[in-house]
């Protein structure tokens, strides 16, 4: 497989091209960032440990019936991928009130919600990835009816999936932001990455918490957290 020109540059990632049209790389950077950009930093380490953790629960998701961009790990930052046009939208799950779910509903963070709360938000990093829901999603057409139904159900699915694994690991599941891409042929499949960025992971009995709030919030030792989260995953 060939790696080609870069395609695109996020703020975690970076996307190339390949010799196949269908397929394309994606390399895992150490940068980070917190609040829509408005804080930066290094995470040592964390481009692999995100790549490694990513592709365990893709594996993970796909033997249970959730279909993903994953194809192979080719190196501890690379994988190779299915080629996707990224559904607009991010959806983040949540299970226990946190962020700013707690902040906006005046809740005590790690007050755990009656049942999974489901919240939509526009990727736009210049309007600030704003709130939106079922409504504006059909309004502007950035997922039919049909297609947000599928993205709903897999989702909770994947909530339920994760959320027991990791409980046998001792990690509580609080929340986490997916993301969904089409395929050339129009299948919608779970992108992205799941990782120490994208979920609050909290231990089960300490309550530490183990992911990029430990970057957001100048907790310290955030290097450790992320590779206790490795730790945990990779060496069952």
């Amino acid at each position: 497989m060939k790696k080609l020109e870069q395609l695109y540059e996020g703020k975690a990632k970076k996307v190339f091209k390949t010799d196949d049209p269908n397929l394309f790389i994606v390399d895992y950077k150490d940068d980070a960032t917190a609040f829509n950009g408005l804080k930066k930093g290094t995470i040592s380490g964390k481009g692999v440990i995100n790549n490694r953790v990513t592709n365990h629960l893709m594996k993970l998701l796909e033997s249970k019936g959730i279909p993903t961009h994953f194809i192979k790990e080719l190196s501890e930052r690379e994988t190779l991928v299915k080629k996707v046009t990224i559904v607009p939208l991010e959806v983040i799950v949540r299970n226990i009130a946190a962020g700013s779910l707690a902040k906006r509903l005046g809740l005590e963070e790690g007050t755990k919600m009656k049942r999974t709360v489901l919240e939509y938000c526009y990727k736009d990093d210049t309007l600030g990835d704003p709130m939106v829901n079922e409504y504006h999603i059909y309004a502007m057409e950035y997922a039919t009816e049909a297609e947000l139904k599928l993205i709903v159900d897999y989702s909770l699915k994947i909530n339920q999936i994760l959320s027991e694994y990791l409980a046998d690991l001792g990690i509580e599941l609080v929340d986490f932001k997916l993301e969904f891409g089409k395929t050339t042929d129009g299948t919608i499949v779970l992108a992205d990455e799941i990782s120490p960025d994208t979920c609050r992971f909290w231990d089960s009995k300490t309550g530490k918490k183990l992911d990029k709030d430990r970057f957001r919030h100048d907790l310290g030792d955030v290097e450790d957290a992320y590779k206790e989260i490795m730790k945990r995953l990779l060496t069952e």
